[in-house]
């Protein structure tokens, strides 16, 4: 896991971004698509707020040099009404830029995640085969959230900030030029200073959120080794391993709140400076009698609120070049081609569901032919060359061989999970590229070696596999796979909860229910990856009574270390290094005395001693 751990870090770490891409945010914000009148909302009420908040000093100055100065009360109540309606305003505004911000992360963050399931729902094998689970998650849950509060609250920091920074200068000037320029020479001052800080905050915050995201994967991978790891004794090993990661990101948290301790008190410090200095030229002035006393408040006052939406502005662009990384990875993510797609003229002619097209789905028979195939998953690792099988239809066919022979790439090609890099695969003669994936899965039924369930009752798992089937449809299917034994003992029967992933259940229990869910589909291809090596053997003599019942008139590959479960095959092929070395019946192999021939007996003499 260490290993892996390091080469998350030099893979994170080797995409660091210096500078912002307005193409990247543009195109996130376009993905998540947040809608444009909560958008034009929330800027109008920022611009609004912006203004009236900076109005305030305006109207204390006209206070003091009006009626304080004069000593006069006439206009106080329909001053004192303006000032309480602005107030009001400004509260009505402030309400309302908090909850449309918070609708625009919550629309963006529904968005994004939904187009992320339904991308993730389509990619192709491949794709899961090289890409982490904790890798994954990181993207969708941490990533996804981290970018929407940069958009959703940058916005306002950046909208607010601004027109803020240009009201407060454009009332400076306007009141006092002298005076007015003390604030906007020492504005460059400040961004100067902020951008130093700003950088090296950046370099922190990336390295936190680097390590956020190895962390996540360690978590995973903790948790989805759980019974691995205690069966190992690797408990002491592996939070060693995590700490070491906990304690480095625990230390650049710590080097990025030194460093924003450092940076607001400084920028701070500049306010003050500036303040004073139009105290000493304001008072100056005053005594001279070329200010009021109410303008030198005012200028003192905007003094030292203009230093703090300098920060919020710095801190928007900081947040977005931290978060740069995170959004090109979940735009990378979405963006991820299907390796596996029908092609237009497929989708034209028999549309991506029955009837939807110019012509209906045909009427699947089951004959399957491998002609000519070559396949890899790495470029430099043939598993199958030139491979030639015809299986017909309503026949079983059982695949045996060592590890690594090419068994389930048989099975995974024959359902198009994959597809080969030469030679065609044809179900009744028809290449399966020319037809859609929605119509071979149709009419697949699939049980392999670890089953999985969803979290959900036992009903809603074996309904999975046509969501129109009804009660007695689904007892029916339970009873034929002798499952419906266990789920009537228990207390709540078929309403049965089974837990996340079925961790209710034991392993036998789940895979007869993955059984009951592949045959209430009624498929005319069925395919048994070891699907019977979770089951005892009493449990297995049961299950292969109905395996051919099942079967019967249906195109079936079994694959099998369990040479037991196959006897029954119409014909069994011998695999070795993705070539055909036998095939035949059970007892025509027997009598060949081969490969075959000695696998069965050796694993006769195993069970025997066992």
């Amino acid at each position: 896991m260490k290993d892996q751990t390091k080469q998350n870090k030099t893979k994170i770490s080797d995409r660091q971004i210096n500078k912002i891409k307005a193409k990247t945010w543009l195109e996130f914000i376009k993905l998540a698509a947040p809608r444009i009148s909560l958008l034009i909302g929330l800027i109008a009420t920022l611009i609004i707020l912006a203004i009236l908040e900076n109005i305030s000093p305006l109207l204390i100055r006209f206070a003091i040099d009006h009626f304080i100065q004069n000593n006069l009360t006439d206009g106080l109540i329909i001053y004192s009404v303006i000032y309480l309606i602005i107030i009001l305003i400004i509260a009505f505004c402030t309400k309302a830029y908090l909850k449309l911000s918070g609708r625009i992360e919550t629309e963006m963050s529904y968005n994004i995640r939904k187009r992320g399931f339904e991308h993730l729902q389509n990619l192709s094998f491949s794709f899961y085969d090289r890409t982490p689970v904790g890798w994954l998650l990181s993207r969708m849950i941490n990533d996804v959230t981290r970018l929407c509060e940069v958009i959703a609250f940058g916005l306002i920091d950046f909208v607010w900030g601004g027109f803020t920074i240009v009201v407060i200068l454009i009332a400076m000037l306007f009141m006092n030029l002298r005076l007015g320029l003390i604030a906007l020479i020492a504005f460059p001052v400040v961004i100067a200073m902020t951008i130093h800080f700003q950088k090296k905050m950046l370099r922190t915050q990336r390295e936190i959120r680097r390590l956020n995201s190895v962390i996540t994967g360690e978590f995973n991978e903790g948790i989805m080794g759980a019974r691995t790891t205690k069966t190992l004794l690797r408990e002491k090993e592996n939070e060693l391993e995590f700490f070491e990661t906990a304690r480095e990101m625990n230390q650049r948290s710590i080097d990025a709140s030194k460093m924003s301790a450092y940076f607001l008190p400084t920028v701070s410090l500049v306010g003050i400076i500036v303040a004073a200095l139009i105290l000493v030229f304001g008072g100056d002035a005053y005594m001279n009698n070329l200010i009021e006393i109410g303008t030198i408040y005012a200028l003192f006052t905007y003094a030292l609120r203009l230093w703090d939406p300098i920060r919020q502005v710095a801190g928007v662009f900081s947040e977005m070049q931290a978060a740069q990384a995170a959004a090109e990875r979940v735009i990378s993510l979405l963006n991820e081609p299907v390796e596996i797609t029908d092609n237009p003229d497929v989708i034209k002619k028999y549309g991506l569901q029955n009837g939807s097209g110019e012509l209906p789905w045909p009427e699947i028979k089951g004959t399957i032919e491998f002609k000519n195939v070559s396949f890899s998953y790495l470029k430099d690792e043939i598993v199958l060359d030139n491979f030639n099988l015809k299986i017909e239809a309503g026949e079983t066919v059982a695949i045996v061989g060592e590890t690594g022979a090419g068994k389930t790439t048989i099975v995974n090609l024959a359902c198009r999970f994959y597809e080969p890099q030469k030679g065609q695969i044809l179900i009744d003669n028809i290449d399966i590229r020319n037809l859609p994936q929605a119509w071979l899965y149709q009419n697949l039924g699939y049980v392999i070696q670890t089953p999985h369930l969803f979290s959900g009752t036992i009903t809603d798992n074996i309904r999975y596999g046509r969501l129109e089937a009804t009660e007695q449809e689904i007892k029916s299917a339970a009873k034929l796979v002798h499952a419906d034994n266990f789920i009537e003992k228990m207390e709540n029967g078929y309403a049965t909860d089974v837990g996340e992933g079925g961790g209710r259940l034991s392993t036998g229990e789940k895979q007869l229910i993955s059984f009951a869910r592949a045959i209430i589909a009624d498929p005319a291809i069925f395919i048994l990856d070891e699907a019977t090596s979770s089951i005892d053997t009493e449990t297995e003599k049961q299950i292969q009574e109905a395996i051919d019942i099942i079967l019967e008139k249906r195109t079936a590959l079994i694959i099998a270390h369990r040479l037991s479960t196959i006897k029954n095959a119409d014909r069994i092929i011998v695999l070795d290094n993705g070539k055909i070395i036998e095939q035949g019946s059970h007892q025509e192999l027997l009598k060949a005395q081969g490969h075959y021939f000695n696998l069965y007996t050796g694993q006769f003499i195993i069970d025997q001693n066992v």
